[in-house]
């Protein structure tokens, strides 16, 4: 089966946002402040550094696999079958899917997408009231809700996360897609060779946390003190400014995470069809 005109735009397209990702040039500040990090976290002691890896590594373990389970997932996965039955009644699957156009695809993809960025938003929002609460459960719901949506679009394009490579793989993904742009290349490059593994056993490397988690966790933290001091800065009794700062950082760490995620599975998608042409 060949790539139609539009896969092929939506082919070239994705190649094109690849090679900016690539020529990526970070500033001096950008190497100063990588330089830092890196040592401030190398003046840990090395068991320290060790246990932060680890317990990060199996938080998030957990948590993908808690949100696999979950009933909230499972109605979810139900409905995108349900999505794809619109455009062909034979849909009976996740697999299924793959026999969708791109463009019928991305539309359902489009549809979580802008649901978790809106979910992103409000509790941004929530949090940027600066109760103690909301403030404490910020990290571990930006988790969640970023965590779920690489889930749903791996599942609209027709993959299962529920096997140890993909489940490894969506792990991977989320993770490469919250680093900063200038440490991006290298991961998706890392993505896109293990492609060439598929299977159904997760042969490459399996440890996610790094030192870029440090940064995003050192992010997060500034905006929580961010919100601190503008909690009490009352429009009409409510802390705008806090809220819009707690609203905009998370949906722009959402966006961020699906338009990576989306790119992935939509290159996936796009590949296997290319392959199944030469192999035919």
């Amino acid at each position: 089966m060949t790539l139609t005109d539009r896969e092929e735009q939506v082919y070239q397209e994705i190649r094109e946002w690849e090679n900016r990702m690539y020529r990526y040039v970070p500033n001096d500040f950008q190497l100063v402040y990588d330089k830092y990090i890196e040592r401030s976290f190398q003046l840990l002691p090395e068991k320290t550094r060790e246990q932060f890896s680890s317990s990060l590594d199996n938080w998030l373990f957990h948590l993908h696999a808690f949100i696999q389970g979950s009933e909230l997932q499972m109605d979810a996965k139900q409905r995108i079958i349900e999505s794809g039955r619109i455009f062909h009644e034979g849909i009976q699957t996740i697999e299924d899917l793959q026999s969708l156009s791109i463009d019928q695809l991305q539309y359902i993809a489009g549809q979580h997408i802008a649901r978790h960025r809106l979910y992103s938003f409000a509790q941004g929002g929530m949090s940027g009231t600066g109760g103690t609460i909301l403030l404490g459960v910020d990290i571990p719901g930006m988790a969640v809700i970023n965590m779920r949506i690489v889930q749903l679009i791996a599942m609209t394009y027709g993959i299962e996360v529920n096997t140890p490579y993909e489940m490894m793989t969506a792990l991977k993904v989320f993770n490469i897609s919250i680093l900063p742009i200038r440490m991006q290349g290298q991961g998706w490059e890392e993505l896109m060779n293990d492609i060439q593994h598929d299977g159904y056993f997760y042969e490459g490397k399996e440890e996610i946390a790094n030192l870029a988690w440090v940064e995003q966790l050192l992010k997060q933290g500034l905006k929580g003190i961010a919100i601190m001091i503008f909690r009490k800065k009352l429009i009409q009794g409510i802390p705008f400014i806090s809220m819009a700062i707690g609203a905009g950082v998370n949906y722009q760490l959402t966006r961020k995470v699906t338009d990576f995620a989306h790119k992935y599975y939509q290159m996936r998608y796009l590949l296997k069809k290319k392959e199944s042409t030469n192999e035919y």
